[in-house]
């Protein structure tokens, strides 16, 4: 099975004056000073200047003549990083911080010594809370040391010194037992099915996992050492132009307006999103802090509803901002485990804009199609000969024009060749704004590995909602492979079958239900009776999409499946990273 990255997590705040520590808890090896054979710096630190973080974090971390305070000094890490690492103090060595002086130091570590936005870009899934297949992770050794117990992601958000990778090996073998047995592991037998060779005595798979950390992740690069010279104070004050999709409800267009907050790093927002669906409407305001300049962390809500896939609901928000500050992208979301959320794409308003196009593809040998062009400041009196929608597509009619959308009648060539088309209305464009086919050559259910939770009354459930997307075949004739065109999602019934896992499986009789709509509710978690050995109502099914029109080459109707896990409820919330503004 592929590895799946999910958070278990329950959105939290930074409520750190509520925890109640003794004094005089077990000592944490992170807060030692560097030292003992082999584990002294030989890089240079990043000193720490914020007299709060010196004053809060300077009596475990001792101060050398150059500025450093011991280990902080020598890792870098996004906002979530430095949230998790002061949490652990607290719990672990006793720190006594308010939430105010937390959030104070977490903005300064976030942005003095945090990441390059090329650095946070690869591993934004795991702040935006997604279901991924890693395509991070190098080799079987260093799966095997570091995402045999949790994504692969969560090294790869931090940059340290070698030394202080080795020493949070060390920590790790201090408090998991099961770490060191993965850290002893004979690189050479990762990924075996047998148990290793005792007389192994190459390189283990914790040598593996600190050779690829220490080159891959280091705590000085080229990336950083630019972006402490380019960072500016975030400027996004005023309009942006907004293009969401949510899972299951479709896509949506609108306007965002930011507004100054309390702090230069602290903005006000308000929303408006247009279903493409239906054309319902939606409102949200919010609040947010951008540490290091792009880093985009916020909330927003609009009105609550009593169904948790409300749209309307409380979410966080995660965006990465490009370094220009021109344009955004990232994830808002909401549910127990972050199961709910849209998929959001910002740029600037200003000179005229096309930001999306309706419906998702054209096929081939269409006649009269209506198509709508969304935008912002778009030209009114828009004649046929001004918009352009590429190659083998004729706009034979301008239905209507506004600023804010352009209703055009077109015409699709039955030969004209297929993929995406750039849409533009004198002049403003949007690059593979619309894709051209012909036929539908196979369904891609997505995620193509979900994960659901049993819950109760005590125990909350963790749902999975599912899409079925079109695409055809791209020029090399073959399914799979990167030059496949995306044809949005598809008309399709579904349904749950079983994953023979085992003789005589019964899951998809328990696991849970399966809507119309493509959400996945689970059952109750707990023993139940009525299933042989009174089992929970955990398994594993596949959840399959029949098209209703679509037919393959044998005429029979086309389909796609994804794999499923329904597990039990996480009894308990790890203490994972989340930033409160």
């Amino acid at each position: 099975m592929r590895n799946v990255v999910v958070w278990l997590v329950a959105p939290l705040t930074l409520g750190l004056a509520t925890v109640v520590l003794a004094q005089g808890v077990p000592d944490d090896p992170a807060a030692r000073p560097q030292s003992g054979a082999g584990l002294e710096e030989t890089e240079a630190g990043i000193p720490v200047t914020d007299a709060l973080t010196i004053s809060k974090c300077g009596t475990c971390h001792t101060k050398d003549s150059k500025g450093n305070l011991s280990r902080l000094s020598w890792i870098r890490t996004t906002p979530e990083g430095w949230s998790q690492a002061i949490k652990r103090m607290v719990r672990q060595n006793g720190l006594q911080i308010s939430p105010a002086d937390a959030r104070s130091v977490i903005k300064y570590l976030a942005t003095d010594h945090g990441l390059a936005p090329e650095e946070a870009k690869p591993v934004m899934y795991m702040t935006e809370h997604r279901i991924v297949d890693e395509t991070l992770i190098p080799n079987e050794a260093v799966r095997g040391a570091c995402a045999s117990c949790h994504a692969f992601g969560q090294p790869m958000q931090w940059r340290r010194s070698k030394t202080d990778w080795k020493l949070l090996q060390n920590l790790h073998m201090a408090l998991y037992a099961q770490a060191e047995v993965m850290y002893r592991r004979p690189a050479s037998a990762a990924g075996s099915e047998g148990p290793p060779d005792p007389n192994d005595r190459g390189p283990t798979q914790a040598d593996a996992a600190l050779d690829f950390l220490s080159k891959s992740a280091q705590l000085h690069t080229p990336q950083w050492e630019a972006w402490r010279a380019r960072m500016r104070t975030p400027e996004l004050d005023g309009k942006w132009l907004v293009t969401a999709s949510a899972p299951g409800k479709g896509r949506f267009v609108g306007e965002m307006t930011v507004e100054p907050g309390a702090a230069k790093d602290e903005f006000k927002t308000s929303v408006v999103l247009t279903s493409l669906k239906d054309g319902s409407t939606l409102k949200r305001t919010g609040t947010s802090v951008v540490y290091a300049g792009y880093a985009w962390r916020g909330r927003s809500r609009g009105t609550p509803g009593a169904k948790l896939d409300n749209l309307n609901s409380e979410a966080r928000e995660a965006l990465w901002i490009a370094p220009n500050q021109s344009s955004a992208e990232g994830r808002w979301y909401w549910g127990e485990y972050q199961e709910f959320g849209f998929d959001v794409k910002m740029i600037r308003a200003g000179g005229p804009a096309v930001i999306a196009v309706a419906p998702y593809a054209l096929k081939a040998g269409s006649k009269g199609m209506p198509v709508k062009i969304y935008g912002a400041s778009l030209p009114t009196g828009v004649a046929a000969g001004d918009v352009h929608l590429g190659s083998g597509v004729t706009v034979t009619k301008v239905v209507s024009s506004t600023p804010s959308e352009v209703d055009v009648e077109v015409d699709v060539a039955d030969d004209a060749t297929s993929g995406p088309r750039d849409a533009e209305v004198k002049g403003a464009v949007l690059e593979r704004a619309v894709p051209v086919y012909h036929k539908v050559d196979y369904i891609k259910v997505t995620p193509e590995t979900g994960l659901a939770h049993l819950g109760s009354d005590v125990h909350p459930k963790g749902y999975q909602q599912f899409e079925a997307i079109g695409y055809e075949d791209g020029p090399d004739g073959k399914p799979n492979t990167s030059d496949d065109v995306a044809l949005g999602p598809i008309d399709v019934d579904w349904k749950v079958e079983e994953f023979m896992a085992v003789y005589n499986d019964d899951d998809k009789d328990f696991v849970g239900q399966l809507a119309p709509t493509a959400l996945f509710t689970p059952a109750s978690d707990g023993p139940n009776p009525k299933r042989k050995f009174s089992r929970n109502n955990y398994g594993d099914v596949w959840v399959v999409a029949t098209a209703k029109t679509e037919k393959d080459k044998f005429g029979k109707p086309l389909s796609g499946r994804a794999y499923m896990v329904v597990t039990v409820p996480s009894y308990q919330r790890w203490d994972q990273p989340e930033v409160s503004q």
